[in-house]
């Protein structure tokens, strides 16, 4: 394949095709950049690797050189002709022309013997977080989700108590994963250039998980923990038995006037199981 912008915007003209800013599309056409992120996801030869959204198959081609096999979902069907130009000589790659959100993906797996499942995309924004829900609801045994994404996102993911970034979203993340940075990514090696700079982040499913005894109902506390952001626990949780919120807190020098962003996971944990007894 080749990676010129000027051959991928000659490939894009000969069919065709017009970005679409409702599926978030800036396709990543620096192959220095594309190799170096699979090479720090660790993709070999016993790897299996779902890829949402190939795009124009940059990133895919590359990929079917280091994988075992490629799954592809994308759901622009004006991409088919482009996908079928450039993956022409990629035997090991499947391309599916749904919404991975709407796949019934265990299926398609039963097809395919692998030694470690990854996920390796460049994610518009408003779609990681469904597709990461997905994966854990429909238990998928991803071992590791290797994703681009806005860098604002990304900081996102990987945030520590304690930093504006930090909210459920990090919460429930980092319930199922170890969260890494891989690498910073150039707004500059993306047709078209979007206004902001990407990061890599890295996914792994942790081995030993500090477990909430009613998971739905840790998650719903700190959905309402982090309600409305700029308020205390006291203000947030009232609906709860404060009693036993506090009781928690105080072993960990906190009291309810802290904010949702200061408490850790361990504590939210904590908390959710201490508040499960008393009902």
């Amino acid at each position: 394949m080749n990676y010129s912008p000027i051959k991928m915007k000659e490939l894009l003209e000969k069919h065709d095709f017009n970005f679409k800013k409702n599926f978030g599309q800036n396709f990543i056409i620096d192959e220095n950049v594309i190799t170096n992120i699979i090479k720090k996801s660790g993709v070999d030869q016993d790897t299996l690797v779902l890829e949402i959204g190939p795009g124009a198959g940059s990133l895919t081609y590359k990929l079917s050189e280091y994988a075992k096999n490629v799954i592809c979902y994308e759901i622009d069907t004006k991409l088919q002709p482009i996908l079928e130009e450039t993956l022409s000589d990629c035997s090991n790659v499947k391309v599916i022309y749904q919404d991975f959100l709407k796949s019934n993906v265990l299926e398609t797996l039963k097809e395919y013997n692998y030694k470690k499942l990854y996920v390796v995309a460049n994610l518009p924004y408003y779609i990681t977080t469904p597709i990461i829900v997905k994966l854990i609801e429909d238990h998928i045994s991803v071992e590791k989700i290797v994703v681009m994404v806005q860098k604002e996102v990304g900081n996102r993911f990987k945030a520590n108590s304690g930093s504006k970034e930090y909210g459920s979203l990090t919460v429930f993340l980092d319930y199922y994963f170890d969260i890494k940075k891989v690498m910073d990514v150039s707004k500059n090696v993306f047709l078209p250039k979007p206004n902001v700079d990407s990061i890599v982040v890295s996914f792994t499913k942790k081995v030993q998980v500090l477990t909430a005894q009613n998971e739905e109902y840790f998650f719903q506390l700190v959905r309402d923990s982090f309600k409305q952001k700029r308020k205390t626990l006291r203000n947030n949780l009232k609906s709860y038995n404060l009693e036993v919120v506090e009781r928690v807190l105080k072993k960990y020098d906190q009291d309810l006037s802290v904010r949702a962003e200061n408490i850790t996971l361990e504590e939210f944990i904590e908390m959710s199981n201490e508040l499960c007894k008393e009902k």
